[in-house]
């Protein structure tokens, strides 16, 4: 079997409501969707999904520009080796990686008949557990949101918190006067406190609130600042920007900055390289938990093939990407039911392509055309 063509369409798929962080405003997620053809007539699917600056457009370019031709007549079942090579051409740029790769497992999957956690090795679980996040805004709204998704059935929420510390007070009050003390309750400060000391004085601050634990409260590099933080303060401290990739999370490790990994497919550079993130913390003896960019329905199945093979996967995780937008690219609804989602059916990913769906959300040069017209 050979890769005959491979091509990246960006897409643009709104949210039902804008969603605010300390990051900022998102009121659409602007991914990539990936196909890798070969000659035995199999088409693996695949995601780059990403918050950051290059996003759908900028992903499919460098999957369109730099590394579609170099694929072309590759075995697609040396997944590895792929690997390595786009990592040659390419020193970041870890979503467009990751869609490849993605669509490279789904194709041996499909070959194989057998879904990808199986290539990743085997179940460890039957259903994992999920985490939800909420967006910023006013208090009595943010609680209004926790208590609809605890209706829902998700056992666990992620308040954005990290802009003003008594905003944030008034948000975790309300948040969890609605919800009650049987709701698991984290927070994520996406990097919004400018120093150790500050970090420390506004987790003591919001300790009361039964937390189960901080995602990233300083700048991704500062790990020196994370250790300083998590010697003093009694709340689990959670890395997510400061390990994107398998060397990050060794010098995560090293540094003893943090107690939890909180792990992504797409910053990784792919599901192989997202594993051996696992087995860094594993080795570590921390656990981990699988973020979400928010991805399409496609990332979101790769996302749960790796929930479903790693065993230290330790919290509630984020592997519900597709529920935070109005539509989807994908046939299928992902089996996601009372706070957990199922393991995925089918070989490979188990989803297909709805071609309809693509063409309306694709946000390439001759759509914008087509609907200036």
């Amino acid at each position: 079997m050979k890769i005959t063509h491979v091509e990246a369409i960006p897409v643009r798929v709104p949210r039902p409501q804008p969603f605010q962080s300390s990051l900022g405003t998102h009121q659409a997620s602007e991914n990539a969707v990936v196909l890798i053809h070969t000659d035995a007539g199999l088409t693996g699917l695949g995601e780059a999904s990403s918050i950051w600056d290059r996003r759908g457009r900028g992903e499919s370019e460098a999957i369109n520009g730099l590394l579609a031709d170099v694929l072309c007549g590759l075995d697609p079942r040396r997944i590895r080796e792929i690997a390595d090579r786009m990592n040659q051409l390419l020193h970041r740029s870890f979503p467009a990686k990751a869609g490849i790769e993605m669509a490279l497992y789904d194709l041996v999957g499909k070959a194989c008949d057998v879904p990808v956690y199986q290539l990743l090795g085997g179940l460890v679980r039957d259903r994992v557990l999920l985490s939800h996040s909420l967006s910023m805004g006013d208090p009595e709204a943010i609680a209004a949101q926790a208590q609809s998704l605890v209706a829902q059935g998700y056992k666990t929420l992620k308040a954005k918190i990290g802009r003003d510390l008594r905003a944030d007070l008034a948000v975790l009050a309300a948040v969890r006067g609605a919800i009650g003390n049987d709701i698991v309750l984290r927070v994520d400060a996406n990097m919004g406190w400018s120093s150790a000391k500050e970090a420390v004085r506004c987790i003591e601050a919001i300790a009361d609130f039964d937390l189960e634990l901080v995602e990233q409260p300083l700048a991704a590099d500062d790990l020196e600042g994370l250790r300083f933080v998590r010697e003093r303060v009694s709340l689990p401290i959670m890395a997510d920007e400061s390990v994107w990739t398998p060397a990050d999370a060794l010098n995560c490790v090293r540094h003893q900055a943090v107690d939890v990994f909180n792990v992504y497919v797409s910053e990784a550079g792919g599901l192989g390289a997202a594993a051996r993130i696992f087995a860094i913390a594993e080795a570590a003896r921390l656990p981990c938990i699988i973020g979400s960019m928010p991805e399409l329905g496609i990332g979101t199945a790769a996302q749960a093939h790796l929930a479903f093979a790693m065993p230290n996967l330790g919290y509630a995780s984020d592997v519900n990407g597709c529920v935070y937008h109005s539509g989807d690219v994908i046939r299928e609804k992902l089996p996601i039911a009372d706070g957990y989602i199922l393991p995925p059916a089918g070989p490979g990913l188990g989803v297909t392509l709805d071609e309809d769906a693509l063409a309306e959300y694709r946000c390439d040069g001759s759509a914008e055309l087509a609907e200036a017209r």
